[in-house]
This record gives structure tokens, C-alpha cells and sequence, in this order.
């Protein structure tokens, strides 16, 4: 999914970033206004063999609907043309590094970047970081607890003394989940001036609805812990079959409910964050 969308096709001018949707992926060029276009040609998912070519629009397009990127700052016409054209049978696309996006946004602003590969390495570096961060807040539990190891006495004496309560030891452990996921929404949703002021609005709000979304799937994992045992509450006991609940509904047990309670505010983060980031532009349409 493209992070910048502008508008659409009627709105197209001389020297414009122009991107259409394939399956998972958006692919770039730079507008000529005489009906071609200057982009990376290869088979489709084959690209290794890409090169900077001048084509017809229609073979840019294959059928699919042409949208343009807007930009808050950007260079002349002139400039982003020639930056193009200067690198016409260029055969140094890499996915990663050099694809097409990074080439049409640098001939735009002289700037090497691709959303689309920044957005794929936070969200997979945060789903990773936040997957040994759980892993290890099990650790500690198992290890600090009066009644060392992962079972029911275990698991609860180790959350009260990480957190003082078994409560607030579920608070903390889902904490620096939590702070990964918020970080990494925070690299995907990073405000920068050469973004449309529309986006940049979008992004600021989607930041601050990820830090509330932490502090809300906090809240609402201790009240599921809270219900969803066979007892009520958040006393020993109530804890203790809360988790061992939320665990069996995924095929474990009382530690298991630990780490999907853990998880939580790390998912809440991500998850409302680019909600808010996504209902923000649909509404700015």
C-alpha cells in the first residue's frame, strides 16, 4: 500500500511522480507529459535484470489506474527530467537498495528513499522486537519469583515481583512490547517537510493515536484477564484462571495467556496508530 497517495490521473503534469498498484506493491516512474514515461522495465516480479528505460504510458499503466504522488517540496520540472534522463539504461535496481520508488523520488528531490522498503523493515523489525521482548519479560517472570519456573505459582510470583501486584506485573510486562511496536510506528508514520500537507497531518495523527493505543490495550488486557477466567476479578485466583483462559483459547495454557496479554499493547499500538493514519487521508480525500 502506497503511504503518500496524491491525486489522481487528472492532476498529472510534466516531471510528476506517477505509481500504479500491482499485486502487493506499488511501481514508480517520472511523468515525461508527452505520453511516456521513465521507469525501471522488467518482468514483472523478475527484476534483477531492470533497466532505466523511456516508455510508452500504456505499457507503464498496463491496464491499471494512474495515480500521483504529491510532494510539500519538491524540485522544477526541468530538474527532475534531467535527473531522469540522465540515468536511462541504468541496470542497478535492487529491491532493497535501488528499486523503482527510490528512483523516482530521488530524480523528484535528489533524496534516495523508498516508503515502501522503510515501511516493511519497521514493521518487521517491530513484530520481531516486540516478539523477543515478550519472550524475554517470560524469562524474567519465570526466574524472579519466589516459586521459580513457569507454573501457576510460578507465573503469579513472578509477576508480583516484577510489577509489586500480579497486576502491575502484567502491566510491565507488556510494556516494552508496547514502547518496540510505538517506536516502530513512529519510523513508518516519521514526519518529514518534503511529504503533502495532507499526509503530514495524517502521519501526526496516527503517531499519537499509537501511544494511545498502547495505554488502551494495557487497560483492556488486564480487563480481559479480569473476565475471562471461571473467577471474576482481578484477585490471585481470578488472575490466575484469566490467563490460563485467554492461553487455552489458543491452544495453551497459563503462560501462553501471559505472553497474548503481553502482546496486546504492542498489537493495540500498531494497530490503531495506522488506523487512525488510514481514516485520516480517507477522510482528507
Amino acid at each position: 500500500m502506497n503511504p503518500l497517495e496524491g491525486a489522481g490521473s487528472a492532476n498529472m503534469a510534466r516531471g510528476d511522480h506517477i505509481y500504479v498498484r500491482r499485486f502487493g506493491y506499488t511501481h514508480h516512474g517520472i511523468d515525461c507529459g508527452d505520453d511516456t514515461v521513465i521507469h525501471y522495465v522488467g518482468a514483472l516480479g523478475e527484476k534483477i535484470n531492470a533497466v532505466i528505460r523511456r516508455t510508452a504510458r500504456a505499457e507503464f499503466l498496463r491496464g491499471v489506474r494512474l495515480e500521483t504522488r504529491s510532494y510539500g517540496k519538491c524540485d522544477p520540472a526541468d530538474v527532475v527530467l534531467e535527473r531522469a534522463e540522465s540515468h536511462l539504461d541504468e541496470t542497478q535496481y535492487h529491491l532493497f537498495f535501488n528499486n523503482c520508488e527510490h528512483f523516482a523520488v530521488w530524480c523528484k528531490i535528489g533524496k534516495h528513499t523508498s516508503e515502501q522498503v522503510k515501511r516493511a523493515a519497521s514493521i518487521g523489525g517491530g513484530t520481531v522486537g516486540a516478539g523477543s521482548v515478550v519472550a524475554g519479560g517470560i524469562g524474567v517472570v519465570s526466574a524472579t519469583g519466589s516459586a521459580a519456573g513457569l507454573s501457576g505459582a510460578g507465573v503469579m510470583s513472578g509477576l508480583a515481583a516484577v510489577g509489586g501486584t500480579a497486576v502491575g506485573g502484567i502491566v510491565v510486562v507488556g510494556t516494552a512490547p508496547a514502547v518496540v511496536s510505538a517506536l516502530a510506528m513512529r519510523v513508518v508514520l516519521k514526519d518529514d517537510p518534503i511529504l503533502h500537507e495532507d499526509e503530514r497531518a495524517a502521519r501526526k495523527a496516527g503517531r499519537v493515536a499509537t501511544t494511545i493505543g498502547a495505554a488502551a490495550g494495557s487497560a483492556a488486557a488486564i480487563g480481559t484477564v479480569s473476565a475471562a477466567g471461571t473467577v471474576a476479578g482481578l484477585s490471585g485466583a481470578g488472575i490466575a484462571s484469566g490467563l490460563a483462559a485467554i492461553g487455552s483459547t489458543v491452544g495453551g495454557g497459563m503462560v501462553t495467556g501471559v505472553a497474548v496479554t503481553a502482546a496486546a499493547p504492542a498489537v493495540a499500538a500498531a494497530a490503531l496508530g495506522y488506523g487512525v493514519y488510514r481514516a485520516w487521508k480517507w477522510l482528507a480525500e
